[in-house]
């Protein structure tokens, strides 16, 4: 897929593997970039599953995220099974809740600090699950149902970046 639409990648095309995410300023502008890209996609005889193509929406579920016009979201169905995650009781379920949470860690500032109570216990032989780690649990999952919309800046209007 990258090869055979290399030459849209960037300017209005997003592939992962053979998922293809296409993105407009309006709809007379998506509707031209459709027809690029499905005649490619015809010419390369490549095919689309009708079932699996969303068109002209404004907005996507996107390998784990929303993607909208007002920038990227966490998955409300990942959030809400970060939310319900029991503490974990054992090596296997701090893992999993850390990869998810990493997966998301840029919706959560500083998340390497607050998810660092939690990676403390995979370090400790025999597990143990801390009540500073129980604690940082719970933040985690505090902090994930307030998670920021993300969204480029408006490189058209003065901004300062600053490390918080």
């Amino acid at each position: 897929m990258n090869e055979v639409l290399r030459a849209f990648i960037g300017r209005f095309v997003v592939i992962y593997f053979d998922d293809i995410l296409i993105y407009s300023q309006s709809r007379e502008e998506h509707l031209d970039h459709l027809r690029q890209v499905c005649t490619v996609l015809r010419r390369e005889q490549l095919y689309a599953h009708p079932k699996k193509c969303s068109f002209l929406t404004s907005e996507v579920s996107f390998l784990g995220f929303i993607v909208s016009a007002q920038g990227v979201a966490a998955d409300p169905d990942k959030v809400r099974a970060i939310t319900l995650w029991l503490s974990p009781a054992s090596l296997h379920n701090v893992r999993s809740f850390i990869g998810l949470t990493t997966f998301y860690r840029r919706f959560v500032q500083n998340s390497i600090s607050v998810t660092a109570p939690i990676t403390d216990c995979l370090k400790v032989e025999p597990f143990t699950w801390t009540c500073a780690a129980e604690r940082a649990f719970q933040h985690v999952k505090l902090l994930m149902t307030q998670a920021p919309v993300l969204r480029l800046p408006d490189f058209g209007k003065v901004f300062e970046v600053t490390k918080i």
